[in-house]
């Protein structure tokens, strides 16, 4: 199944002073935009508006993940629909009931407006703030993807004080004040701020080359430097529309050690049904939170005695980790690549070579002395696999050389910007390298490509957004080779028959690449798979191949990643599965239930069969028969199989499946054919 997606990439528009965003670690980390929603009960699908033209049996196919057809529709952030009735979604993707009824959910690039209204509700919210706490300090506020948010320098905040500010916001709104623009002189500007005493005012002030300086007010109470745009009147936004989310702490301008400040996170909508309409997402996307539920399923943890953003894989996510590698293995050795195993650390040298040292030092640990010598964490693959390329002499003849590796890297992260399997601190990367001659680059892309989506197809994700990005206006190599690679990059796209949106300068410094965005049951985007092509650091470890005539030329070399990560990856599979894995990924794919004690002999017997012939299998017992299956059934548990004094005389088993309820009582040997059949076929029994 594959439905490819194209989604416009979204301008930066800020206030004028928004060139001092914090850098993403102090951002509320992955907050991917609302797209799809598939779940029971109340279900919210969202599509392009283009798509309510269609019928309802076009749109199921298209969201749901039919084979992808050039009159399919496009999904985008910006329709809605919530269903009227019970509706069920099953790992074979069912949908009992089709009746729905549509409800439009603009976005920031669909509807000006709604643009208008949320960077309108940040100075609403810093005009209550300051109404409310007279000490605190503005720094600045910005629309984002579903909302706003505003920094501000005071004391810490709770739920109570969002409650009394958003009490005084819906005042603000109730008054109807006039949002009016004035433009001031530079002196002017700096005159008003030091009138006030807003140092960080000042400071973004310094940082505004253009004139005039642009400066909104609401009425004649409240005023800020930006550039708009704004609704006409606090009276234009709708206060049942607008919810105030959460405080989380953000350093000014991203660096630690500058002031920790309070951020408050709103969202804000042109009317009430689309916001119970996100608050709905919301709830549900916190139902799939992968911190919690890798709890209850007992799948991993982070330990505060080992240190933040340090994984420990219990033994049910350390199954499924398995299994993700074994099949990554397969899938790359029958696509051509060698296996390589390479060392944690290096030499410090090493990474001066690549450039690391100079360019990526922040996010390296500190180095540690051994002999003499200077050793460090690897924070990437890439020299290892060049190193490895390096030791012997490779003709033109033995091109393409494809070699990949899992690799653990380590990156130093703030504690505040840890979250979860999200961002941490050690992960291992799927990483892979090839390197081939300018005329291989479009055959090997294309090759990545169909890598890339028989892996994701593997676990369940058929959805994409893809991009190509172009050159910088700052780069390495040559404009030949730029335009060469850009176009070997784009044919391939074209010839694999994927939608892709160019990003115009968007590449690397190093070359040009291919990031694609798996969407998941929630119709979240989420960055996984890369292709970058690089003439950085061929050049930088002077990396050479002898060619026809003997003389030694500088090969491609081309970065790729499926996965991105196996912790980032496995905590996108938790929450697009919400725990409920498919049969053949399951940690455990059946639990055995004795009705009484007097069975557990059998149940023994059972699940020794079901473990010979290749079945995760575990036996339960000591409680009585219904809590036995609540118990399964809170943990997620594909099969129970049910043993009393009948099945243990017949040799059968009564089975319970999660996803088709009873299936009956059967052979012990017709249990396991059966289940191996589902596994093979990736089906739920």
């Amino acid at each position: 199944m594959f439905v490819l997606q194209k989604m416009a990439t979204s301008p930066s528009s800020l206030c004028s002073f928004s060139l001092f965003l914090s850098k993403p670690s102090s951002f509320p980390l992955l907050k991917p935009p609302l797209l799809s929603l598939h779940f029971p009960l109340k279900r919210f699908i969202i599509s392009t508006a283009s798509e309510l033209q269609h019928d309802t049996q076009a749109r199921r196919r298209t969201l749901l993940g039919s084979p992808y057809t050039k009159t399919s529709p496009q999904i985008s952030l910006s329709t809605a629909v919530a269903a009227t009735e019970s509706a069920t979604v099953s790992h074979n993707d069912t949908v009992e009931n089709e009746e729905t009824e549509k409800l439009v959910l603009p976005t920031n690039d669909s509807s000006e407006k709604l643009l208008r209204i949320r960077h309108t509700c940040a100075h609403v919210m810093a005009m209550a703030v300051q109404k409310l706490y007279p000490e605190a300090k503005v720094t600045i506020g910005p629309w984002i993807e579903n909302g706003f948010y505003y920094d501000f320098d005071m004391d810490p905040l709770t739920d109570k004080d969002l409650k009394r500010i958003k009490k005084e916001m819906d005042r603000i709104i109730g008054r109807n004040l006039p949002l009016v623009r004035e433009d001031v002189s530079r002196d002017e500007a700096q005159s008003r701020i030091m009138a006030v005493n807003e140092p960080y005012k000042m400071e973004i002030l310094e940082s505004i080359k253009e004139d005039p300086i642009t400066i909104y007010h609401i009425g004649d109470e409240w005023w800020d430097l930006c550039a708009g745009p704004h609704v006409e009147s606090t009276g234009n936004i709708n206060r049942k529309a607008v919810e105030l989310e959460s405080v989380a702490g953000a350093y000014w301008r991203g660096d630690e050690k500058k002031p920790m400040l309070q951020r408050i996170y709103g969202t804000a909508w042109e009317n009430e049904d689309q916001l119970k309409a996100y608050v709905h997402f919301k709830e549900e996307a916190k139902r799939r939170d992968h911190r919690r539920l890798g709890q209850d399923l007992d799948l991993f943890s982070i330990q505060d005695e080992a240190g933040g953003g340090l994984v420990f894989w219990h033994p049910k996510g350390a199954i499924i980790r398995h299994i993700i590698e074994d099949s990554w293995k397969k899938t790359h050795i029958e696509h051509g690549y060698d296996l390589l195993y390479t060392p944690h650390v290096a030499k410090a040298d090493l990474w001066k070579i690549s450039g690391h040292l100079d360019f990526y030092r922040e996010n390296m640990f500190d180095q540690m002395k051994i002999e003499d010598e200077q050793y460090q964490l690897r924070p990437m693959n890439c020299p290892y696999h060049i190193l490895l390329y390096k030791r012997k002499l490779n003709s033109y003849r033995d091109f393409p050389i494809r070699v990949a590796e899992l690799g653990t890297v380590y990156r130093y992260e703030l504690s505040g910007s840890l979250h979860g399997l999200f961002r941490v601190r050690g992960f291992t990367q799927d990483d892979a390298h090839i390197f081939c001659l300018e005329d291989q680059i479009k055959d090997e892309i294309r090759g990545v490509l169909d890598l890339t989506e028989e892996i994701l197809l593997q676990f369940g994700f058929s959805r994409y957004e893809v991009n190509l990005s172009t050159r910088p206006e700052k780069s390495v190599g040559d404009d030949d080779i730029w335009e060469k690679a850009t176009s070997a990059l784009r044919n391939a796209l074209d010839d694999k028959g994927w939608s892709f949106q160019i990003d115009e300068g968007g590449g690397a410094f190093y070359g040009p690449k291919i990031d694609l965005k798996i969407e998941d049951a929630l119709g979240r985007k989420w960055q996984c798979s890369t292709i970058q092509v690089d003439f950085n650091l061929p050049q930088r470890f002077d990396v050479t191949y002898i060619d026809s005539n003997t003389e030694k030329k500088r090969p491609i070399m081309i970065h790729r990643a499926v996965l991105g990560s196996l912790e980032r990856f496995f905590g996108v599979l938790i929450e697009h599965y919400a725990g409920d894995f498919p049969l053949w990924l399951s940690p455990v794919q059946v639990r055995v239930l004795p009705v009484t004690d007097t069975q557990l002999e059998y149940c023994k017997e059972v699940i020794s069969k079901l473990k010979g012939s290749g079945i995760r299998a575990e036996v339960c017992q000591g409680e009585r028969l219904p809590k036995l299956i609540r118990n399964a059934e809170k943990q997620k548990i594909p099969l129970m199989a049910v043993v009393g004094p009948k099945e243990a005389e017949t040799q059968t088993v009564t089975i319970r499946s999660r996803f088709s309820g009873e299936i009956g009582t059967i052979e012990i040997d017709d249990f396991i054919s059966r289940i191996k059949s589902a596994i093979e076929r990736r089906t739920s029994l």
